[in-house]
């Protein structure tokens, strides 16, 4: 079976109708699992979405001859 793939902003917009479903209080436990396992599946998703994109993620950046240059992000480096 196939994997649905989604956008990061359906994803985040789902994440809330849940949790807006979550904290109305008017759902079945068995509802709310099932509502707390999506949202789980959601969040990997996000998190996936996310990763892919940084590792997409290019700097520019200065040469020493003056050029200026693409060079792939660097989490550590952009800590700094």
């Amino acid at each position: 079976m196939a994997k649905k793939t989604i956008t990061f902003e359906a994803a985040m917009a789902r994440l809330e109708e849940i949790l807006h479903a979550l904290e109305g209080g008017t759902e079945t436990l068995d509802d709310s699992l099932k509502l707390y396992e999506e949202g789980i599946s959601l969040i990997r998703s996000c998190s996936e979405l996310l990763e892919n994109a940084e590792q997409s993620v290019k700097l520019l950046s200065l040469q020493a001859d003056g050029r200026v240059g693409l060079k792939d992000f660097n989490k550590t480096e952009a800590v700094e």
